[in-house]
């Protein structure tokens, strides 16, 4: 008989927990009827860390995709009017990507839709409960010794 695998436990219920955020969170979406896909989610939010329209390689390399996807992404998204590409200033043959009006609505949507599908998850757990999970996470996604993020947003 082998002896369990605390480590192995652990990845498992990391990997079922990501697993049912993502489908909680569709669900949550669904039905705020965005006709929005969590990939094109994940490319609004980006987007909207820019402080000026990025370029397609940008948001590439920030979703850690290749370029292809995000130009198949922004195609939907486009076609839905929630970004427009539009030509660089300092250089015509570059384009950039910006949110329009219509995209910063649905992001407003998208943030209430994991909001919700957040306090559905967290639910069984107290305060004190979600502030010591809070600062686990922080240590297991920014490494140790990093000080924990304000989470009152």
């Amino acid at each position: 008989m082998t002896a369990p695998d605390p480590d192995g436990l652990l990845a498992e219920q990391l990997l079922r927990l990501t697993r049912r955020v993502h489908r909680i969170q569709k669900r949550h979406l669904e039905h705020r009827d965005l006709g929005i896909t969590p990939a094109q989610s994940r490319l609004l939010r980006t987007l909207a860390h820019y402080g000026s329209p990025p370029r397609m390689a940008d948001l590439a390399e920030r979703l850690e995709v290749v370029p292809r996807a995000v130009t198949t992404l922004v195609d939907g998204l486009e076609a839905a009017g929630k970004v427009r590409r539009v030509p660089d200033p300092a250089n015509r043959r570059v384009i950039r990507i910006e949110l329009t009006d219509d995209g910063r609505a649905a992001l407003r949507e998208l943030h209430g839709a994991r909001r919700s599908a957040a306090e559905e998850i967290l639910a069984p757990l107290t305060g004190e409960q979600r502030t010591v999970l809070g600062g686990l996470l922080d240590t297991l996604v920014d490494g140790p010794g990093v000080m924990g993020r304000d989470r009152t947003g």
